[in-house]
């Protein structure tokens, strides 16, 4: 299976940025309150695509033997975390539009912060 290793990373980052071009996709939909985030098929894509870049990521964990978990990939899960409660906000909770965009914008941030820990493997992300 460690054969599969490079399409596994290469399939994990493709959906990475397609759940990260539909979270702002459904973030400008928020603040702009538009009735598309009530269609059917809006509601249901952001599970299938984070449950495959999870999916992705844990087998890739899996296949590399991470455990216990280094650094990066833990400091990279907590921003998961975190990318997950603003986008909450951003897209359904946050009260007003004003505070919707500014939990898309500091979601993006993290979104941003993850990607440099993965590429860099560090938890510094960009500024190691």
């Amino acid at each position: 299976m460690l054969e599969h290793y490079s399409l596994l990373k290469h399939l994990h980052i493709t959906a990475a940025y397609a759940s990260l071009a539909f979270f702002v996709l459904r973030a400008t939909w928020s603040v702009s309150e538009s009735s598309r985030l009530k269609v059917a098929w809006v509601k249901f894509t952001p599970h299938l695509l984070d449950t495959l870049l999870l999916t992705l990521g844990v087998t890739m964990a899996i296949l590399l033997s991470l455990w216990p978990l280094p650094s990066w990939l833990s400091a990279k899960l907590v921003g998961l975390v975190v990318y997950i409660l603003l986008g909450t906000i951003a897209i359904k909770r946050g009260s007003t539009p004003g505070i919707r965009l500014v939990a898309t914008f500091l979601a993006v941030l993290v979104f941003i912060y993850m990607l440099g820990a993965a590429h860099n493997h560090h938890p510094g992300s960009w500024f190691r």
